[in-house]
Protein backbone atom coordinates (compact mmCIF):
# COMPACT_ATOMS: atom_id res chain seq x y z
CA UNK A 1 0.00 0.00 0.00
CA UNK A 2 0.91 3.51 -1.14
CA UNK A 3 1.34 5.32 2.50
CA UNK A 4 2.63 8.70 1.00
CA UNK A 5 3.69 11.61 3.62
CA UNK A 6 3.19 15.34 2.65
CA UNK A 7 1.99 18.19 4.62
CA UNK A 8 0.23 17.22 8.04
CA UNK A 9 -0.16 13.41 7.46
CA UNK A 10 3.76 13.49 7.81
CA UNK A 11 3.86 14.57 11.78
CA UNK A 12 0.31 12.43 12.27
CA UNK A 13 2.62 9.31 11.40
CA UNK A 14 5.16 10.16 13.05
CA UNK A 15 2.98 10.91 15.98
CA UNK A 16 1.87 7.12 15.62
CA UNK A 17 5.47 5.53 15.72
CA UNK A 18 5.88 7.34 18.60
CA UNK A 19 2.78 5.86 20.48
CA UNK A 20 3.62 2.36 18.69
CA UNK A 21 7.61 2.85 20.72
CA UNK A 22 5.32 3.22 24.20
CA UNK A 23 4.30 -0.26 23.95
CA UNK A 24 8.16 -1.41 24.49
CA UNK A 25 8.37 0.69 27.47
CA UNK A 26 5.17 -0.85 29.15
CA UNK A 27 5.59 -4.77 28.93
CA UNK A 28 2.50 -7.35 29.42
CA UNK A 29 2.27 -7.99 33.51
CA UNK A 30 3.31 -11.71 33.46
CA UNK A 31 0.75 -12.20 36.10
CA UNK A 32 -1.96 -14.50 36.32
CA UNK A 33 -5.26 -12.68 34.72
CA UNK A 34 -8.51 -13.94 33.25
CA UNK A 35 -9.40 -10.79 31.39
CA UNK A 36 -7.13 -7.78 29.67
CA UNK A 37 -4.01 -7.44 30.70
CA UNK A 38 -3.53 -4.70 33.64
CA UNK A 39 -0.59 -3.06 32.34
CA UNK A 40 -2.87 -1.60 29.57
CA UNK A 41 -3.42 0.89 32.04
CA UNK A 42 0.02 2.09 32.59
CA UNK A 43 0.40 2.48 28.52
CA UNK A 44 -2.60 4.23 29.06
CA UNK A 45 -1.53 6.99 31.34
CA UNK A 46 1.94 7.72 29.92
CA UNK A 47 0.34 8.50 26.41
CA UNK A 48 -2.23 10.53 28.40
CA UNK A 49 0.41 12.50 30.25
CA UNK A 50 2.60 12.80 26.61
CA UNK A 51 -0.13 13.36 24.31
CA UNK A 52 -0.12 17.32 24.88
CA UNK A 53 3.56 17.61 23.69
CA UNK A 54 2.99 14.94 20.73
CA UNK A 55 0.14 17.07 19.74
CA UNK A 56 1.88 20.68 19.77
CA UNK A 57 4.55 18.78 17.79
CA UNK A 58 2.58 16.93 15.12
CA UNK A 59 0.00 19.73 14.45
CA UNK A 60 0.44 22.93 12.32
CA UNK A 61 0.05 25.90 14.51
CA UNK A 62 -2.98 27.41 12.71
CA UNK A 63 -4.99 23.80 13.25
CA UNK A 64 -4.25 24.46 17.25
CA UNK A 65 -4.50 28.16 17.75
CA UNK A 66 -7.92 28.33 16.13
CA UNK A 67 -10.29 30.57 17.63
CA UNK A 68 -13.92 29.69 17.98
CA UNK A 69 -16.47 30.96 20.73
CA UNK A 70 -16.01 27.59 23.39
CA UNK A 71 -14.55 27.82 26.11
CA UNK A 72 -13.13 24.27 25.65
CA UNK A 73 -9.84 24.46 23.37
CA UNK A 74 -9.30 22.89 20.32
CA UNK A 75 -6.29 21.11 21.15
CA UNK A 76 -8.30 19.75 24.35
CA UNK A 77 -11.25 18.87 22.02
CA UNK A 78 -8.52 16.74 19.94
CA UNK A 79 -6.95 15.02 22.67
CA UNK A 80 -10.01 13.60 23.79
CA UNK A 81 -11.06 11.70 20.38
CA UNK A 82 -7.27 10.66 20.09
CA UNK A 83 -7.29 9.82 23.78
CA UNK A 84 -10.28 8.07 23.25
CA UNK A 85 -9.14 6.21 20.06
CA UNK A 86 -7.12 3.47 22.28
CA UNK A 87 -9.93 1.63 23.68
CA UNK A 88 -10.81 1.57 27.20
CA UNK A 89 -8.66 1.74 30.48
CA UNK A 90 -11.57 0.94 32.51
CA UNK A 91 -12.64 -1.99 31.20
CA UNK A 92 -9.52 -2.99 29.15
CA UNK A 93 -11.33 -3.44 25.83
CA UNK A 94 -12.01 -1.78 22.31
CA UNK A 95 -14.38 -2.02 19.66
CA UNK A 96 -15.83 0.17 16.96
CA UNK A 97 -16.28 3.14 18.91
CA UNK A 98 -12.90 4.05 19.73
CA UNK A 99 -12.28 3.10 16.41
CA UNK A 100 -14.99 6.13 15.61
CA UNK A 101 -13.02 8.42 17.40
CA UNK A 102 -9.76 8.06 15.97
CA UNK A 103 -11.81 9.30 12.26
CA UNK A 104 -13.66 11.79 14.75
CA UNK A 105 -9.77 13.21 15.31
CA UNK A 106 -9.00 13.02 11.36
CA UNK A 107 -12.45 14.69 10.64
CA UNK A 108 -11.63 17.53 13.42
CA UNK A 109 -8.27 18.01 11.68
CA UNK A 110 -9.54 18.15 8.00
CA UNK A 111 -12.14 20.97 9.12
CA UNK A 112 -9.51 22.80 10.35
CA UNK A 113 -7.67 22.65 7.54
CA UNK A 114 -4.56 20.53 8.59
CA UNK A 115 -4.59 18.54 5.27
CA UNK A 116 -3.64 19.60 1.99
CA UNK A 117 -6.06 20.36 -0.59
CA UNK A 118 -5.99 18.46 -3.24
CA UNK A 119 -7.95 17.41 -6.50
CA UNK A 120 -9.17 14.04 -7.45
CA UNK A 121 -9.24 11.95 -3.89
CA UNK A 122 -5.83 11.39 -3.37
CA UNK A 123 -5.34 13.30 -0.24
CA UNK A 124 -8.41 11.21 0.76
CA UNK A 125 -6.53 8.44 -0.12
CA UNK A 126 -3.19 8.85 1.55
CA UNK A 127 -5.20 9.66 4.68
CA UNK A 128 -6.81 6.41 4.61
CA UNK A 129 -3.40 4.19 3.63
CA UNK A 130 -1.26 6.97 4.88
CA UNK A 131 -2.62 7.09 8.43
CA UNK A 132 -5.83 4.80 9.48
CA UNK A 133 -3.87 1.89 8.43
CA UNK A 134 -0.92 2.44 10.50
CA UNK A 135 -3.60 3.37 13.31
CA UNK A 136 -4.88 0.19 12.82
CA UNK A 137 -1.68 -1.63 13.46
CA UNK A 138 -1.27 0.22 15.89
CA UNK A 139 -4.24 -1.15 17.12
CA UNK A 140 -3.57 -4.94 16.92
CA UNK A 141 -0.45 -4.11 18.26
CA UNK A 142 -1.98 -3.52 21.23
CA UNK A 143 -4.70 -6.03 21.29
CA UNK A 144 -1.75 -8.57 20.86
CA UNK A 145 0.36 -7.07 23.79
CA UNK A 146 -2.04 -6.31 26.23
CA UNK A 147 -4.80 -9.06 25.06
CA UNK A 148 -7.77 -6.19 24.59
CA UNK A 149 -11.54 -7.69 24.88
CA UNK A 150 -14.09 -6.85 22.28
CA UNK A 151 -16.16 -3.93 23.09
CA UNK A 152 -19.72 -4.44 22.96
CA UNK A 153 -19.10 -7.18 20.03
CA UNK A 154 -21.76 -9.36 18.66
CA UNK A 155 -19.56 -12.27 19.51
CA UNK A 156 -19.35 -15.12 16.53
CA UNK A 157 -21.77 -13.37 15.07
CA UNK A 158 -20.69 -10.03 14.07
CA UNK A 159 -18.22 -8.82 11.30
CA UNK A 160 -15.08 -8.28 13.40
CA UNK A 161 -14.37 -8.46 17.03
CA UNK A 162 -12.68 -4.77 16.96
CA UNK A 163 -12.87 -3.19 14.35
CA UNK A 164 -14.93 -2.13 10.80
CA UNK A 165 -13.26 0.01 8.58
CA UNK A 166 -10.78 -1.68 6.96
CA UNK A 167 -13.62 -3.81 5.85
CA UNK A 168 -15.53 -0.84 4.33
CA UNK A 169 -12.14 0.60 3.19
CA UNK A 170 -10.61 -2.33 2.04
CA UNK A 171 -13.31 -3.25 -0.77
CA UNK A 172 -13.18 -0.07 -2.12
CA UNK A 173 -9.58 -0.70 -2.83
CA UNK A 174 -10.87 -3.51 -5.46
CA UNK A 175 -14.22 -2.13 -6.85
CA UNK A 176 -13.69 -0.48 -10.41
CA UNK A 177 -11.57 2.17 -10.74
CA UNK A 178 -13.90 5.66 -11.71
CA UNK A 179 -13.65 8.97 -12.23
CA UNK A 180 -14.57 12.19 -10.27
CA UNK A 181 -17.82 12.35 -12.61
CA UNK A 182 -18.26 8.84 -12.45
CA UNK A 183 -21.55 7.23 -9.93
CA UNK A 184 -20.57 5.16 -7.18
CA UNK A 185 -20.46 1.85 -8.74
CA UNK A 186 -22.54 -0.93 -7.04
CA UNK A 187 -21.17 -4.27 -8.55
CA UNK A 188 -17.85 -4.75 -10.40
CA UNK A 189 -14.49 -5.36 -9.17
CA UNK A 190 -10.85 -4.72 -10.28
CA UNK A 191 -8.97 -6.74 -13.26
CA UNK A 192 -5.97 -8.07 -11.14
CA UNK A 193 -8.54 -8.30 -7.93
CA UNK A 194 -8.58 -11.63 -5.66
CA UNK A 195 -11.89 -13.85 -5.55
CA UNK A 196 -13.70 -12.77 -2.10
CA UNK A 197 -14.35 -16.39 -1.83
CA UNK A 198 -10.15 -16.06 -1.47
CA UNK A 199 -10.63 -15.24 2.37
CA UNK A 200 -10.61 -18.79 2.97
CA UNK A 201 -7.16 -19.41 1.87
CA UNK A 202 -4.61 -18.88 3.44
CA UNK A 203 -1.49 -18.08 1.08
CA UNK A 204 -3.74 -15.67 -0.89
CA UNK A 205 -4.31 -13.19 2.61
CA UNK A 206 -0.59 -13.34 2.87
CA UNK A 207 -0.08 -12.52 -0.42
CA UNK A 208 -2.63 -9.66 -0.11
CA UNK A 209 -2.77 -8.71 3.53
CA UNK A 210 0.24 -6.14 3.42
CA UNK A 211 -1.55 -4.26 0.10
CA UNK A 212 -5.10 -4.35 1.22
CA UNK A 213 -6.84 -2.94 4.21
CA UNK A 214 -9.60 -5.89 3.97
CA UNK A 215 -7.14 -8.59 3.50
CA UNK A 216 -4.98 -7.23 6.13
CA UNK A 217 -7.68 -7.37 8.93
CA UNK A 218 -8.33 -11.04 7.53
CA UNK A 219 -4.80 -11.98 8.49
CA UNK A 220 -5.18 -10.67 11.85
CA UNK A 221 -8.01 -12.92 12.61
CA UNK A 222 -6.06 -15.73 11.21
CA UNK A 223 -3.11 -14.44 13.89
CA UNK A 224 -5.79 -14.53 17.07
CA UNK A 225 -7.98 -17.02 15.95
CA UNK A 226 -7.62 -20.89 15.11
CA UNK A 227 -10.46 -23.26 13.56
CA UNK A 228 -12.00 -23.23 10.27
CA UNK A 229 -12.68 -19.76 8.89
CA UNK A 230 -16.61 -20.13 8.50
CA UNK A 231 -16.31 -21.14 12.43
CA UNK A 232 -14.96 -18.08 13.92
CA UNK A 233 -16.22 -15.65 11.35
CA UNK A 234 -19.46 -16.80 9.91
CA UNK A 235 -20.84 -13.25 8.75
CA UNK A 236 -17.18 -12.72 6.76
CA UNK A 237 -17.43 -16.20 5.56
CA UNK A 238 -20.96 -15.45 4.22
CA UNK A 239 -19.96 -12.01 2.86
CA UNK A 240 -16.99 -14.34 0.70
CA UNK A 241 -20.21 -15.81 -1.50
CA UNK A 242 -20.52 -12.43 -2.72
CA UNK A 243 -20.64 -12.83 -6.81
CA UNK A 244 -21.15 -9.36 -7.53
CA UNK A 245 -17.71 -8.05 -7.34
CA UNK A 246 -16.10 -6.25 -4.64
CA UNK A 247 -18.07 -3.04 -5.09
CA UNK A 248 -21.32 -5.01 -3.94
CA UNK A 249 -20.05 -5.77 -1.01
CA UNK A 250 -18.19 -2.24 -0.08
CA UNK A 251 -21.90 -1.03 -0.99
CA UNK A 252 -23.02 -3.14 1.89
CA UNK A 253 -20.56 -2.68 4.02
CA UNK A 254 -21.43 1.01 3.53
CA UNK A 255 -25.05 0.29 4.77
CA UNK A 256 -23.99 -2.14 7.74
CA UNK A 257 -21.61 0.78 9.20
CA UNK A 258 -24.05 2.97 9.36
CA UNK A 259 -26.66 0.47 10.89
CA UNK A 260 -24.19 -0.92 13.31
CA UNK A 261 -21.99 1.56 14.40
CA UNK A 262 -22.96 5.29 13.59
CA UNK A 263 -26.96 4.12 14.72
CA UNK A 264 -26.36 2.33 17.39
CA UNK A 265 -26.92 3.75 21.04
CA UNK A 266 -24.22 1.60 22.90
CA UNK A 267 -21.86 2.72 20.51
CA UNK A 268 -22.08 6.30 20.23
CA UNK A 269 -23.14 6.97 23.81
CA UNK A 270 -19.30 7.17 24.56
CA UNK A 271 -19.13 9.54 21.52
CA UNK A 272 -17.81 13.01 22.40
CA UNK A 273 -20.04 16.24 21.39
CA UNK A 274 -18.30 19.61 21.13
CA UNK A 275 -17.70 22.42 19.07
CA UNK A 276 -16.20 20.75 16.37
CA UNK A 277 -18.53 17.75 16.35
CA UNK A 278 -21.35 18.93 17.90
CA UNK A 279 -25.24 17.93 18.80
CA UNK A 280 -27.36 19.77 17.02
CA UNK A 281 -31.19 18.93 16.04
CA UNK A 282 -31.98 18.85 12.17
CA UNK A 283 -35.10 20.83 11.89
CA UNK A 284 -35.76 18.75 8.53
CA UNK A 285 -35.40 15.53 10.29
CA UNK A 286 -38.41 13.65 10.58
CA UNK A 287 -39.61 12.30 13.63
CA UNK A 288 -38.47 9.11 15.21
CA UNK A 289 -40.89 6.41 14.75
CA UNK A 290 -43.42 5.63 17.80
CA UNK A 291 -42.42 2.14 19.96
CA UNK A 292 -43.50 0.45 22.52
CA UNK A 293 -40.74 2.11 24.85
CA UNK A 294 -42.05 5.57 23.78
CA UNK A 295 -45.69 4.70 23.72
CA UNK A 296 -45.66 3.82 27.32
CA UNK A 297 -43.68 6.67 28.67
CA UNK A 298 -44.88 8.36 31.94
CA UNK A 299 -46.78 11.93 31.39
CA UNK A 300 -44.43 14.84 31.97
CA UNK A 301 -47.16 17.18 32.51
CA UNK A 302 -48.43 16.82 36.11
CA UNK A 303 -52.00 17.37 36.38
CA UNK A 304 -53.07 21.00 38.46
CA UNK A 305 -54.36 21.08 41.58
CA UNK A 306 -57.26 22.60 41.23
CA UNK A 307 -60.84 22.06 42.57
CA UNK A 308 -62.55 19.99 39.50
CA UNK A 309 -59.64 17.26 40.06
CA UNK A 310 -59.43 17.41 43.23
CA UNK A 311 -59.86 14.18 45.93
CA UNK A 312 -61.94 14.70 48.58
CA UNK A 313 -61.11 12.13 51.66
CA UNK A 314 -64.11 11.59 54.15
CA UNK A 315 -62.94 13.04 57.64
CA UNK A 316 -61.84 11.08 60.43
CA UNK A 317 -64.54 10.69 63.15
CA UNK A 318 -62.43 10.39 65.80
CA UNK A 319 -65.11 9.27 68.40
CA UNK A 320 -66.82 6.56 66.30
CA UNK A 321 -62.97 5.33 65.81
CA UNK A 322 -62.35 1.52 68.01
CA UNK A 323 -58.59 1.00 68.87
CA UNK A 324 -56.04 1.04 66.21
CA UNK A 325 -52.77 -0.41 66.24
CA UNK A 326 -49.32 0.28 64.15
CA UNK A 327 -51.06 -1.20 61.22
CA UNK A 328 -54.31 0.76 61.47
CA UNK A 329 -57.88 0.41 63.30
CA UNK A 330 -58.84 -2.90 64.85
CA UNK A 331 -62.41 -3.66 64.25
CA UNK A 332 -64.36 -6.13 66.76
CA UNK A 333 -66.79 -7.53 64.24
CA UNK A 334 -65.48 -8.11 60.52
CA UNK A 335 -66.96 -6.38 58.15
CA UNK A 336 -70.14 -7.50 55.85
CA UNK A 337 -68.23 -6.18 52.93
CA UNK A 338 -64.75 -7.78 53.70
CA UNK A 339 -64.07 -10.64 51.46
CA UNK A 340 -61.26 -12.56 52.28
CA UNK A 341 -59.21 -14.53 49.75
CA UNK A 342 -59.15 -18.23 50.48
CA UNK A 343 -56.49 -20.78 49.41
CA UNK A 344 -57.54 -23.16 46.54
CA UNK A 345 -57.78 -26.18 49.24
CA UNK A 346 -59.81 -24.41 51.64
CA UNK A 347 -63.35 -25.32 52.82
CA UNK A 348 -65.57 -22.46 53.73
CA UNK A 349 -68.39 -23.81 55.89
CA UNK A 350 -71.79 -23.92 53.69
CA UNK A 351 -70.20 -23.64 50.75
CA UNK A 352 -69.66 -26.57 48.36
CA UNK A 353 -65.91 -26.91 46.97
CA UNK A 354 -65.69 -26.46 43.27
CA UNK A 355 -64.49 -29.30 41.35
CA UNK A 356 -62.08 -29.57 38.68
CA UNK A 357 -62.88 -30.96 35.74
CA UNK A 358 -61.10 -32.72 33.27
CA UNK A 359 -61.32 -32.53 29.36
CA UNK A 360 -63.00 -36.05 29.30
CA UNK A 361 -65.78 -35.02 31.88
CA UNK A 362 -66.66 -31.97 30.18
CA UNK A 363 -69.84 -31.78 28.25
CA UNK A 364 -69.31 -31.94 24.72
CA UNK A 365 -70.67 -28.39 24.05
CA UNK A 366 -68.47 -26.92 26.40
CA UNK A 367 -64.93 -28.02 25.22
CA UNK A 368 -65.22 -25.46 22.18
CA UNK A 369 -65.55 -23.19 24.91
CA UNK A 370 -62.27 -24.04 26.96
CA UNK A 371 -59.40 -22.06 26.38
CA UNK A 372 -55.83 -23.26 25.50
CA UNK A 373 -57.07 -26.82 24.58
CA UNK A 374 -54.67 -28.43 21.93
CA UNK A 375 -55.61 -27.92 18.09
CA UNK A 376 -58.29 -30.98 16.88
CA UNK A 377 -58.52 -31.64 20.48
CA UNK A 378 -60.94 -35.01 21.08
CA UNK A 379 -61.63 -36.00 24.66
CA UNK A 380 -61.67 -39.56 26.11
CA UNK A 381 -64.50 -40.89 26.70
CA UNK A 382 -65.50 -41.48 29.89
CA UNK A 383 -66.35 -44.71 31.81
CA UNK A 384 -69.90 -45.65 32.07
CA UNK A 385 -71.80 -48.40 33.84
CA UNK A 386 -71.36 -50.82 31.24
CA UNK A 387 -67.68 -50.38 30.98
CA UNK A 388 -67.63 -51.46 34.69
CA UNK A 389 -64.79 -50.74 37.39
CA UNK A 390 -64.28 -47.95 39.57
CA UNK A 391 -64.10 -45.61 37.07
CA UNK A 392 -67.95 -46.18 35.91
CA UNK A 393 -68.53 -44.80 40.08
CA UNK A 394 -66.62 -41.93 39.67
CA UNK A 395 -66.66 -40.48 36.34
CA UNK A 396 -63.24 -40.42 36.08
CA UNK A 397 -61.48 -41.96 32.83
CA UNK A 398 -60.00 -45.90 33.28
CA UNK A 399 -56.41 -45.50 34.60
CA UNK A 400 -53.70 -46.17 32.56
CA UNK A 401 -51.97 -49.98 32.80
CA UNK A 402 -48.27 -50.56 31.87
CA UNK A 403 -47.81 -52.61 28.91
CA UNK A 404 -45.88 -55.32 31.70
CA UNK A 405 -48.88 -55.09 34.28
CA UNK A 406 -51.35 -57.71 34.93
CA UNK A 407 -55.01 -56.99 34.47
CA UNK A 408 -57.23 -58.70 37.16
CA UNK A 409 -58.14 -62.16 36.77
CA UNK A 410 -55.90 -62.85 33.91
Amino acid sequence: MDRGHSGGRGSLTGLLHRLNAVIDEVPPDPGPRRFGNVAFRQWYEAVEARLPDLLQDSLPEQVLSFSHSSNVSVQAELQSYLLGAFGSAQRLDYGTGHELAFLAFLGCIWKLGGFDVSSGGDEERAIVLGLIEPYLQLIRRLIKTYTLEPAGSHGVWGLDDHSFLPYLFGSAQYGPAISETDETPVEGSLSNAPDPADVTKTAVVERERGRNMYFSAIGFIYDVKKGPFWEHSPMLYDISGVRSGWAKINKGMIKMYMAEVLSKFPVVQHFYFGSLFSWDRDPNAAPPPSSVHTSNQPSTSQPENTASNAIHLPLRNVQNEGPTTAHGPVSATPSSSFVGTAAPWAKQPGVKSPTTAFPSQMDQRNISQTPRLPPNFQPRPVATAQSGGQAAATGMPPPTRAPWAKHPGS
